[in-house]
């Protein structure tokens, strides 16, 4: 049982479990089919009552399954979301639940890949669950912890994800080096100042070699959300009036259509009649219609992997589409990078403040920095990777597994404090 050391990474969009292997090498295993990473998804049946997670919550949803779909649950955590309990079939389950079963079903990949039943286990998180808020950023912790403890884990601790990221890229220096963690995850952007060597690497007490974390909630999916509501959602009615001009639709309901872990709350019998009064009295009715397939066919997921997908594309392409062709619904909006990058420039406004801050926190410039190391989905979003380039153009951009370096560094991590 000790010398199981591993590490879960319960991240925004994708999960994955790294463990120290008996040559003291970091892997990560298999926990869906031979891929070592499982998206952080899950779909009930209503069907059959069966449960899928991942791919196949992903693909039993795209494939127009009658069940419940959710996806981006870390975001909930620290919120007032996580004192409500949310409807599945015919049973209320509370959201710390829904986040154990996740966890139950990494822990159960980890048993059956190493037969042995793990007690012990780093959990990463980021250096900020919520902005400015220290009580809600504790209560999002504990919350994750209580989650993993009812399923089986007795000892927990908690690693920055950042700083796990550079405990699995120290293992390749050759010399000291002041390092960048940047990692920009699903929902959260970390960043870290620390000092690496070889020398460094086998130390159990870091704290000194850490010179400052600084982080804002602020990840991929906020990048796919300004996108959605800038170019998606005025095609659904936001940004529209009443017939007699004197206001504007409501925006909260669009603006919860492009939000990841919001879009299921809006699936309620009360949403759509207040949809339906709204198209009553809309100047442009025909919006609303579409907003009302969203509701009435649960196709917000659908649609918000479509905004993903164009957001993935106008990293290498100038322009592209938003398609979600479906029955019933036909839609094909044109986007440019142009647009995306505009959409979200106060994202990425925030990011280079958190990425400052870091920096004035350990008491450096960024001529001091020289290696920065890129982890995270959202880093690969071109005007963050320009942000990085911009400021640090003479040092060392050390590309990591984008997936995988929290979960092999937080093993790393769990050798060194369980072993």
């Amino acid at each position: 049982m000790s010398s199981l050391h591993c590490g879960v990474d319960f991240g925004t969009t994708n999960s994955t479990i790294g463990l120290v292997q008996s040559d003291g090498t970091p892997v990560l295993i298999p926990v869906e089919g031979n891929d070592v990473t499982l998206p952080s998804a899950l779909f009930f049946s209503f069907e059959d009552h069966s449960t899928h997670f991942g791919r196949s919550a992903v693909h039993e949803y795209m494939d127009g399954a009658e069940g419940r779909f959710m996806r981006a649950l870390k975001s909930i955590l620290g919120t007032s979301l996580m004192d409500e309990t949310t409807q599945i079939g015919r049973e209320r389950t509370s959201f710390e639940g829904l986040i154990g079963r996740f966890l139950k079903h990494l822990r159960e990949r980890l048993i059956a890949h190493t037969g042995a039943m793990p007690e012990q286990v780093v959990l990463g998180r980021p250096v900020f669950f919520v902005d400015g808020d220290t009580r809600a950023d504790r209560a999002a912790q504990d919350q994750l912890e209580a989650a993993a403890r009812a399923q089986g884990f007795k000892h927990i601790e908690f690693q920055f994800e950042p700083v796990a990221a550079a405990l699995h890229f120290e293992r390749t220096l050759d010399s000291e080096s002041l390092a960048l963690v940047v990692d920009i995850g699903g929902g959260t952007s970390d960043f870290s100042v620390l000092r690496l060597s070889p020398e460094r690497k086998n130390s159990t007490d870091r704290r000194n070699d850490i010179l400052s974390t600084a982080g804002v909630h602020v990840g991929g999916t906020d990048f796919d959300r300004q996108l959605n509501i800038a170019k998606v959602m005025p095609e659904m009615g936001r940004g529209t009036s009443t017939r007699d001009g004197k206001r504007q639709l409501p925006v909260w309901y669009f603006h919860d259509m492009a939000t990841w872990h919001k879009i299921n709350q809006l699936y309620r019998p009360e949403i759509l009649r207040d949809i339906k009064s709204l198209q009553r009295e809309a100047a442009e009715p025909e919006k609303l219609e579409r907003f009302k397939h969203l509701l009435a066919n649960r196709s917000g997921h659908r649609l918000a992997g479509q905004v993903e997908k164009a957001k993935i594309a106008l990293t290498d392409a100038a322009e592209t589409e938003i398609e979600l062709i479906e029955p019933g619904l036909s839609l094909a909006i044109a986007t440019t990078r142009a647009e995306f990058e505009a959409s979200s420039a106060a994202l990425t406004t925030k990011i280079g403040a958190a990425m400052d801050e870091a920096l004035t926190a350990a008491g450096v410039g960024a001529d001091a920095i020289e290696t920065v190391i890129l982890t995270g989905g959202g880093a690969q979003v071109r005007q963050v990777r320009a942000l990085v380039d911009s400021r640090f153009g003479h040092a060392r951009i050390a590309q990591s597994d984008q997936f995988g370096a929290v979960g092999l560094g937080l093993a790393v991590d769990a050798a060194r404090r369980f072993g």
